[in-house]
């Protein structure tokens, strides 16, 4: 098995950029107002914001390829990176238990689920599935996961109310949430963590192992664009079609939205890949790289930061609202105020980012 000897700069910043977008759907001047395509979809269909997740987990995956490849490679004994891998993602998963306590730390509003805690166990099952196993059996692996879900949801009356049902709250994900996962739900009666749509979200992972499979291959660099390229036309073709009859969703993280996003993210890593590493233009991306480099930290300092940015009050009001109330009274459009606030939090994690970038200090969590 073949492997580059430099990094991926397209890679680096596909993760960065996916990680400041993230801030920045999260954080916007005022939840009031919001652009659609910057907030979540109310249930079925497909925003901006609801790539920014599963093109994560797909740079997970196509992360994992990489750095396990050159451990194994260098003659690393499976059973220390089991440990790692374990260890890991208990540090991710604790991480967001923390961020989810914070700042007020009532275990009595406890809530077991989240971004990083799907981090964390898709990052785990991946790893140990690249370990043992190979391309092929990934594949199968993601296919049938895929059709059991599929069957699972569109086939098993929600208990209570004796027929299929795929609405919020009302449907069999809702209820294993209902009665296997404790503390807090993000929606009261359901949770878009929830434990089954886990599953899928593990083949947005595996979907990135079988791209990263493929940037370690034999294949000149411009085959693995095109193969790369033509892969994620057709997976976001199929996923369209099967959204047809099983709803582009990512609360239930449906099957059709895994095909869809994948998709999304192999044309957007071949693209930058092409543009990047292959055509050499490296400038644009520095942000990206940047960020990308402490990708999770940063993430995780967004929230602590968020404290000051968005519930410290001065005078009257938070920091945010504050801004945004004066650039509305000018004329500006309140959409576009909180936003424009939101890029204004996504500069402000630029400078720790940047400053641990220029130290060359990587935070591994």
């Amino acid at each position: 098995m073949s492997l580059q000897s430099s990094r991926l700069i397209s890679l680096d910043a596909l993760r960065g950029f996916t990680i400041a977008a993230m801030i920045m759907v999260n954080f916007p001047g005022n939840e009031q107002y919001v652009f659609f395509t910057l907030r979540h979809s109310k249930w079925n269909g497909l925003s901006f914001t609801d790539t920014i997740a599963p093109i994560f987990l797909f740079v997970i995956g196509v992360s994992v390829v990489f750095a396990y490849t050159r451990r194994l490679n260098s003659g690393v004994a499976k059973g220390s990176l089991y440990k790692k891998i374990i260890f890991r993602s208990f540090k991710i998963f604790s991480v967001g238990m923390f961020l989810n306590l914070m700042p007020d730390f009532d275990f009595s509003e406890i809530r077991w689920t989240g971004t990083l805690h799907r981090i964390a166990i898709v990052f785990m099952v991946c790893a140990i599935l690249f370990l043992n196993t190979g391309w092929k059996q990934q594949a199968w692996i993601a296919v049938v996961l895929l059709v059991a879900y599929w069957l699972a949801l569109t086939l098993i009356p929600t208990p209570g109310v004796g027929k299929v049902m795929l609405e919020p709250g009302v449907n069999i994900v809702a209820w294993v949430d209902s009665k296997c996962l404790p503390g807090k739900m993000w929606q009261g009666t359901w949770d878009p963590e929830s434990i089954l749509s886990t599953i899928p979200s593990v083949v947005s992972g595996i979907t990135g192992m079988l791209a990263g499979r493929l940037m370690i291959s034999k294949f000149t660099p411009n085959e693995k664009v095109n193969l790369l390229m033509t892969a994620g036309l057709f997976s976001a073709i199929a996923g369209y079609f099967w959204g047809l009859t099983f709803p582009v969703n990512e609360n239930l993280w449906t099957s059709s939205f895994v095909l869809v996003t994948s998709g999304l993210g192999a044309l957007l890593l071949g693209a930058m890949y092409f543009i990047v590493d292959i055509q050499g233009h490296q400038k644009g991306v520095r942000t990206g790289v940047v960020f990308g480099a402490n990708a999770i930290a940063v993430y995780v300092l967004a929230d602590v930061l968020a404290l000051f940015f968005y519930r410290l009050e001065f005078g009257r009001l938070p920091l945010n609202e504050q801004v945004v109330n004066q650039l509305v009274q000018t004329g500006m459009l309140p959409e576009l105020a909180s936003w424009l606030y939101a890029l204004f939090f996504v500069a402000v994690n630029f400078v720790p980012a940047y400053i641990l970038y220029r130290k060359k200090i990587f935070i591994k969590l």
